[in-house]
């Protein structure tokens, strides 16, 4: 597992050292994944983890699962960023509270649904700028 997550590289973008996960990693559908995630995340002292949406499971997006929960707060604990990587809109369609979520997790800082890069890197420069 812990070879797949190496594929990852760490960038910094704005003045924020971001670790940008492989979309041909493993799904994250255990803690020890996860954990893996974050652990290669901290021995690169990333500050956020860009994780491309294939890398989730089905269940992240049914919130009653708690996958989604689970996976924000190992985060938190970490102290680590997550951006979510990925066009998410047909799961939103489908799930009010998913799209409420997805929406209230944009307005933080904790978590972003990003669909490109490019817009990760808007939000980054956004907070870099003065003012």
């Amino acid at each position: 597992m812990l070879g797949d997550v190496k594929a990852s590289t760490l960038e910094h973008r704005y003045g924020v050292p971001v670790l940008v996960c492989a979309p041909d990693g493993p799904a994250l559908r255990d803690d020890g994944e996860l954990l893996d995630v974050i652990g290669e995340a901290s021995a690169h002292q990333a500050e956020l983890v860009l994780l491309p949406v294939e890398r989730l499971p089905a269940a992240f997006f049914a919130l009653r699962s708690g996958v989604a929960g689970n996976l924000v707060q190992k985060f938190v604990n970490y102290r680590l960023r997550l951006a979510i990587l990925g066009d998410v809109s047909t799961q939103v369609t489908h799930s009010d509270a998913l799209r409420d979520f997805v929406c209230e997790a944009n307005r933080g800082r904790q978590l972003w649904f990003v669909a490109t890069e490019d817009e990760l890197n808007q939000r980054l420069a956004a907070a870099a700028s003065p003012g």
